[in-house]
């Protein structure tokens, strides 16, 4: 295995109370066990077509909240006779996905928006007329650091539910540095009250708030100021967010602009991300590329230029199609080109309350299939070891190989080609993060009722 891995705790705080409820564990029974196991950075064009498949009888051994090999059942049983056995009653196990992409915190639903563009109101002008990020920015700015906890909560359950073991949260519906911070306050909360691992982005440079539109370039020049001299100080020196986002795109940020923020951010000891090229073609992933993001994200409208700068760098192109399905778009970004040159893609559910609000990663990949025209192997990649990389821990979660974390996630299915196969269906049937059960993992209930338990694919 080639590559370092990163020291320390990811993504959990220090002294985390799961620590005592780690223990040995062997995965035992799955029908078959996807490894992704290669080298820790992302895989790149041809390396996608390979995740990993494990012969039958694999068996995956935990130890310490780290995954200590994944070999021969037999072996391992003798080598791990003490260990919690843990039967996947011939379903499909996984390394967890990892979401690298998300804006999971903010406050009510934006369903009016969608029936405006069935009626042919584009994404700019409903935002023009305030719909859009600015109507969750009023919103949010209304609510406390606990109503935004308890709103989150929830969600992210639901995300767990569907097999993800790690989520990026992005800020960037406060837009002040009191919501702002709120924000941000508030994932650092939820971090400490689910297993799942969080990890937190400033998303300040969202949009232009409305008032500060209202006052023209004045206005403009006023927020980046605030930005990055007010904003971005506070949230590094309270330790809040692990990357920095600028939403680059015509009518929000330029190029120029979205350069200074991330220099800025750089600077502070932020990683850096970008919505780039989303809607229109502006640079970005070019942009993404010079200042050596760690993903550049969306890219509906890349540009040649862009997918040659994607192949040749060393930022992960996330793509996210759930976006451009709920927008009603028939454009999506282009993910065969994009491997094909020898780009590094990840995909993302991107859940959001306006363009994509779904917490069901699996039907992501669905679309990565039958959208993007990617294979099952390269999607299920993109949604692990490259969502990993794309959130620069490709040194630590991802895979099921020894020295990993031990996020796993079990599926209803024997095939890891069922995975985006069943599209909408959850057939999560468990998520282990740092090998503590994070949800449910419904074979022990059937175990401790005296049931039999069901088959992978009862409509088989």
């Amino acid at each position: 295995m080639s590559g370092e891995r990163r020291a320390g705790s990811v993504g959990r705080p220090e002294g985390d109370p799961l620590d005592a409820r780690r223990s040995t564990l062997l995965f035992v029974g799955a029908a078959q066990v996807v490894t992704c196991a290669g080298p820790a950075r992302a895989r790149r064009g041809g390396e996608m077509r390979d995740c990993g498949v494990a012969p039958a009888g694999t068996a995956v051994a935990v130890d310490g909240g780290r995954v200590t090999e994944a070999g021969s059942l037999a072996e391992l049983e003798a080598r791990f006779a003490d260990a919690e056995r843990v039967d996947c009653g011939g379903r499909l196990l996984t390394p967890g996905l990892v979401d690298s992409h998300t804006h999971a915190i903010f406050g009510r639903p934006r369903h009016a928006e969608q029936e405006m563009r069935a009626m042919g109101l584009p994404y700019m002008e409903i935002a023009a007329r305030g719909g859009g990020i600015h109507a969750s920015v009023r919103d949010l700015r209304g609510r406390t650091e606990d109503e935004l906890v308890a709103l989150a909560l929830p969600r992210l359950r639901r995300i767990a539910a569907h097999g993800t073991t790690t989520v990026e949260v992005k800020s960037g519906y406060g837009l002040t540095l009191e919501d702002e911070l709120k924000t941000l306050r508030a994932i650092r909360r939820l971090q400490a009250l689910l297993p799942l691992r969080l990890v937190p982005t400033w998303l300040g440079a969202h949009e232009i708030p409305q008032e500060a539109r209202a006052r023209g370039d004045a206005g403009r020049r006023e927020y980046l100021r605030l930005l990055v001299h007010e904003m971005l100080p506070a949230v590094a020196g309270e330790g809040l967010a692990r990357f920095a986002d600028v939403f680059c795109e015509p009518g929000v940020y330029t190029v120029a602009e979205s350069r200074v923020l991330l220099e800025a951010a750089r600077e502070a000891g932020l990683g850096l991300k970008l919505h780039a090229d989303e809607l229109q073609t502006s640079g970005a992933a070019e942009l993404a590329v010079a200042l050596g993001a760690a993903s550049a994200d969306h890219l509906a409208a890349v540009s040649d230029d862009g997918v040659r700068a994607l192949a040749g760098g060393g930022t992960v192109a996330t793509l996210l199609p759930g976006t451009m399905l709920f927008l009603g778009s028939a454009r999506q970004a282009p993910a065969r080109t994009l491997v094909d040159a020898g780009a590094a893609v990840a995909l993302a559910s991107d859940f959001n309350p306006g363009t994509s609000p779904t917490v069901n990663f699996p039907l992501v990949l669905t679309l990565a299939v039958s959208q993007l025209r990617l294979t099952a192997a390269e999607a299920v990649v993109g949604a692990t070891v490259n969502g990993a990389a794309a959130l620069a821990l490709a040194g630590d979660v991802g895979q099921l190989a020894p020295g990993f974390r031990a996020d796993l996630a079990l599926f209803d299915a024997e095939d890891v080609r069922e995975l985006p196969y069943w599209y909408g269906d959850r057939r999560c049937r468990g998520t282990w993060v740092d090998g503590v059960a994070c949800h449910p993992y419904e074979a022990a209930a059937h175990h401790a009722s005296g049931l039999p338990l069901p088959t992978a694919s009862p409509t088989r």
